[in-house]
């Protein structure tokens, strides 16, 4: 039988006192649960039971809990000197080094002084449950209870049923998420979990943009975070976490789905790695800093020359795109554009070029402009390769007139937007199709674990279920890249007119 999470005095054992293990102590305390600290460093869980008071300190003087509340807190976490006393605890939370053998060991030595009952909850972030549950001789009692740093402010916690991992022991960490204020996410025990996994198409898609020299680093982070809403650029963020984090995650992921093209690394990342060029940590990465300050580089100016004519491309945009010119002061052509006009079409999936010649266009005289985001943030315009300087010009000027901000790219089958949110919603619809979480699941963990403006199923009905197979299916055409192919979860429910968010109607059933 295992624990009951609302019990009041539960008993918690966490092994590994870094930075995870404090957080995990720390919400856990505020629960009202007995905390036993232990490290096999000396010194290291004293240490971390005086930082979490000494947090918890501070939420009461910053009015958040109160004194006598934080003093409960504090004075449930005690100091275990060996795992024989954790032998009482009901759940141990494992935090210590991503290491499969280490964790495997730890367990093994758990397993001689815990009771039958005792939960084993391991934190990996990367590492298959399954695997490390082998060091158990009760392996249905071990789970992943994947938690993210800060682990008081990122309230989501990834419950992992291992190929062995009981029922009840996956309900009992639903439950103790709750009691913690954390919400749990049910996953399988598959490479990156959910958020993880889901993670891959932002920064691995902006790598490839930059690889291939369609636009340079502040620039691909702008339209991302201007155009797209995302909080932070892919770029940005690689800085934060490091590349010694993040380079080797991708290339564990990689190799664990057996080279999936979908999660294939960059070569541009793992030669900066190799460089030292890690980010904030070093003082440089894909940005130069100062004093921990990140030094942007300033936005090329706006040119002062505008297009007078502007022929605008039949399509579904075509309405839109007239009304913004006119509004920006030029002259919408119609009927054949003249010798002296900007061409304007507007591809989804395809890139310049091949739009200039669908359409009979001088590709000289043609730009093109992404319309899936919206044209109220960031406008992002891309030039064929014979695009003169004067149109390009001409063009920016003209679309920057309202102050808002333009960016110009070279030629790609699917801008920046399409190409990386394309990338997320498929990656999402593929989660769904494997069964590793619920679609609703998904986009939850996906919002509250990487800070998304919306769930990448969610963020597919927005843009068009239909819209995102379309651009995926021109991407795959134009490069050839199994990368891009669409998901059959994606496939199906945009022929069928359906939320990418609807579940399979066949029988209910648990995840394999």
């Amino acid at each position: 039988m295992v624990f009951d999470p609302d019990r009041p005095a539960l008993a918690v054992g966490i092994v590994g006192t870094g930075v995870m293990g404090r957080g995990i102590a720390q919400v856990a305390a505020a629960a009202g649960c007995t905390v036993l600290l232990l490290d096999a460093c000396p010194g290291a869980a004293q240490a971390a039971k005086e930082q979490v008071g000494a947090m918890l300190f501070r939420l009461a003087e910053k009015g958040r809990v109160t004194e006598a509340v934080a003093r409960a807190a504090l004075d449930a976490i005690r100091v275990a000197a060996t795992p024989a006393d954790l032998a009482n605890c009901e759940l141990i939370i494992e935090a210590i080094r991503e290491d499969l053998e280490a964790k495997r060991a730890l367990v093994a030595e758990l397993d001689a002084v815990l009771g039958e009952d005792c939960v084993i909850a391991t934190n990996t972030s990367s590492l298959s449950v399954t695997a490390i549950a082998t060091g158990s001789r009760w392996p249905e009692r071990v789970a992943g209870f994947h938690f993210f740093n800060p682990v008081p402010l990122m309230k989501v916690v990834e419950v992992v049923q291992g190929l062995r991992t009981a029922p009840a022991v996956l309900d009992a960490l639903v439950g103790f998420a709750g009691r913690i204020g954390h919400a749990p996410i049910r996953t399988r025990d598959t490479p990156g979990f959910v958020v993880n996994h889901a993670g891959r198409a932002f920064g691995t898609e902006a790598l490839q943009i930059l690889r291939e020299g369609i636009a340079d680093v502040a620039t691909i982070d702008r339209i991302l975070c201007d155009a797209a809403g995302f909080r932070m650029g892919p770029f940005e963020l690689f800085d934060l976490t490091g590349l010694d984090v993040s380079q080797p995650v991708m290339e564990s992921l990689y190799e664990q789905y057996y080279q999936e093209p979908r999660y294939r690394p960059s070569p541009i990342a793992r030669q900066r790695r190799v460089a030292g060029l890690l980010g904030r940590k070093t003082g440089c990465g894909f940005y130069a800093y100062d004093h921990d300050r990140r030094v942007v580089p300033v936005e090329p100016p706006v040119p002062t020359a505008r297009a007078g004519g502007v022929w605008i491309a039949p399509g579904p945009a075509h309405g839109v795109l007239v009304n913004l010119v006119s509004r920006l002061g030029a002259t919408v052509l119609f009927g054949a554009p003249s010798a002296d006009a900007v061409c304007l079409v507007a591809p989804l999936g395809e890139d310049a070029t091949t739009a200039a010649l669908a359409h009979g266009l001088d590709a000289s005289r043609t730009i093109a402009i992404d319309v899936l985001p919206g044209l109220d943030r960031r406008r992002t315009l891309m030039t064929t390769p014979l695009t003169t300087a004067a149109v390009r010009d001409a063009a920016h000027g003209l679309f920057a007139a309202d102050g808002v901000p333009v960016s110009i790219i070279s030629d790609s089958a699917g801008f920046v937007v399409q190409r990386v949110l394309a990338g997320i919603v498929n990656l999402g619809c593929d989660i769904a199709q494997q069964r590793i979480a619920l679609p609703a699941d998904i986009d939850r963990a996906v919002m509250l674990g990487l800070g998304y403006p919306l769930g990448p199923l969610a963020w597919g009905d927005r843009l068009g279920p239909s819209r995102v197979l379309g651009i995926l299916e021109a991407m795959l055409g134009a490069t050839g890249d199994p990368r891009y192919r669409p998901s059959p979860w994606l496939r199906r429910r945009a022929r069928l007119g359906v939320s990418l968010l609807t579940p399979e109607a066949g029988p209910e059933r648990s995840l394999p």
